[in-house]
């Protein structure tokens, strides 16, 4: 390293250690400064891993996916430079490497685990050459920032442009527009997906974002849907078809709220697993995690074993204790996710306690429109099963009309815009042994952890 970046792994580190003892995150902070100081450094640390850096991007699941990766590599006894809080924006990444990094600027992990946002792929593959990229699905996700799918898909396909030489781009096969990167030039593809059709559904019953052949525009024709358009699709206008898989779930079992048995079959090999975390989407972070694993050389033994302890992310489908009561924190985003989590939600038998939080900030997109894609009436349809629903954030209020028009009572429903009141009243109105299931967006996740953090209840974020 020339004084430039050895300046530059001082400023950012320095500045690590100073916000965490000041009681902040640091994750994006030292990253700023460090560039500023020198460029090019994201590109000098993250050379540095012999067994290169995986990189994981797509609209819903890359940190749980990352998550699992992480296990994964732990039960090959590999150490990866990680963000783990999720901080994936470039200077996130920058500072990621930075609290890997020695004081002296050396990485001595074995290998780089890098969770990207989709706008950030070209320029986070240009610097860090990923040797492989986990492209977990592609959906409608703040769209003020994104612009149409199609600019989304763009990103990250001119991302997987900047792979290092023969590096993999791991692609969902069930979703079209996600399984479309495989046919740009000069990408080597690695598909995985879902063959069991009995864990899906003959008709779409939650919002789809990929309902047109990608090549003609003829309405696909779905043998089963799995998770919104996610599932095995066919053009019959021009023969487009969802890829044949390599790695694979054939069968899905033992499903109820704390997780499922999958048979996973890989060209390394095949075995059972139980995941802990709920959820038919979960399924896929776990596929595309161990097709990741797959892609990196990684052994199915270690990917058993990762996937097996691995537990819920920080805000993802979180359960945490306070006072004999249970809070379960799933992070929603966009329609898709959100649809899912309530299908999670109604299918546990015990009536359900609600806290939904609403912020509109940059991180969480500034356009609410998407609520009105939410199948809310689904949710308004077992109101019986619905003690209440506190809406909170600073679109509170937005959530509220949304929750009226789709149908639910409103006597069971209240406003409360502070999210530390919002949670004490949900705490007040339930029992011991009962759970409150708060649903935020990405910035109410990070202050109502803070919130319960402060009160002793759990760890902070980044120490998760």
């Amino acid at each position: 390293m020339n004084l430039r970046s050895q300046l530059a792994v001082w400023m950012g580190k320095g500045l690590v250690t100073a916000t965490r003892v000041a009681g902040r995150g640091g994750t994006t902070l030292p990253g700023v400064v460090a560039r500023r100081l020198s460029p090019d450094l994201l590109r000098q640390l993250a050379a540095q891993p012999k067994e290169g850096v995986l990189a994981v991007t797509g609209t819903n699941g890359k940190t749980t996916t990352a998550k699992m990766l992480s296990s994964i590599y732990e039960a090959a006894g590999q150490k990866v430079a990680h963000n783990r809080a999720g901080a994936n924006l470039i200077t996130g990444l920058t500072t990621a490497f930075l609290q890997a990094a020695s004081w002296g600027g050396r990485v001595s992990e074995t290998a780089g685990l890098m969770e990207i946002d989709e706008a950030t792929m070209p320029q986070a593959c240009k610097e860090i050459r990923p040797r492989a990229a986990v492209v977990t699905n592609f959906f409608r996700d703040q769209l003020d920032r994104y612009g149409e799918l199609e600019h989304t898909v763009n990103f990250v396909g001119r991302g997987l442009e900047h792979l290092a030489k023969g590096g993999r781009a791991v692609l969902n096969a069930d979703d079209p527009n996600c399984a479309r990167l495989g046919d740009r030039s000069g990408i080597n593809p690695l598909y995985y997906g879902i063959e069991d059709e009995s864990a899906g559904s003959r008709e779409l019953n939650q919002t789809g974002d990929a309902k047109l052949c990608i090549r003609c525009g003829h309405p696909y024709e779905y043998a089963v849907f799995y998770y919104a358009h996610l599932g095995k699709y066919r053009c019959t206008n021009c023969g487009h078809e969802r890829p044949k898989p390599a790695v694979y779930v054939s069968r899905i079992s033992d499903v109820d709220a704390r997780g499922s048995t999958i048979h996973l079959v890989t060209p390394v090999g095949e075995c059972d697993l139980r995941l802990q975390i709920p959820g038919l989407y979960n399924v896929y972070n776990a596929l595309a995690a161990a097709a990741g694993a797959v892609a990196v050389g990684l052994p199915l033994e270690a990917i058993k074993r990762g996937l097996e302890a691995t537990t819920s992310q920080f805000g993802r489908m979180e359960m945490i204790r306070m006072n004999e009561r249970d809070v379960f924190m799933a992070l929603v985003k966009n329609p898709a996710g959100f649809n899912s989590v309530i299908q999670t939600i109604m299918q546990a038998g015990a009536r359900k306690n609600i806290i939904i939080g609403i912020n509109d900030l940059y991180a969480d997109g500034t356009d609410v429109s998407w609520l009105w894609d939410v199948d809310f009436e689904a949710l308004a349809s077992h109101q019986d099963e619905i003690n209440f629903v506190i809406c909170t954030g600073l679109r509170a209020e937005d959530m509220a009309v949304r929750l009226k028009y789709a149908g639910l009572d409103t006597a069971k429903l209240s406003i409360q815009k502070e999210l530390a009141q919002a949670l004490g009243e949900g705490l007040r109105y339930i029992q011991p042994g009962e759970l409150l299931y708060i649903l935020p967006t990405y910035t109410a996740m990070l202050q109502m952890r803070e919130i319960i953090q402060k009160q002793g209840f759990t760890k902070k974020f980044w120490e998760v």
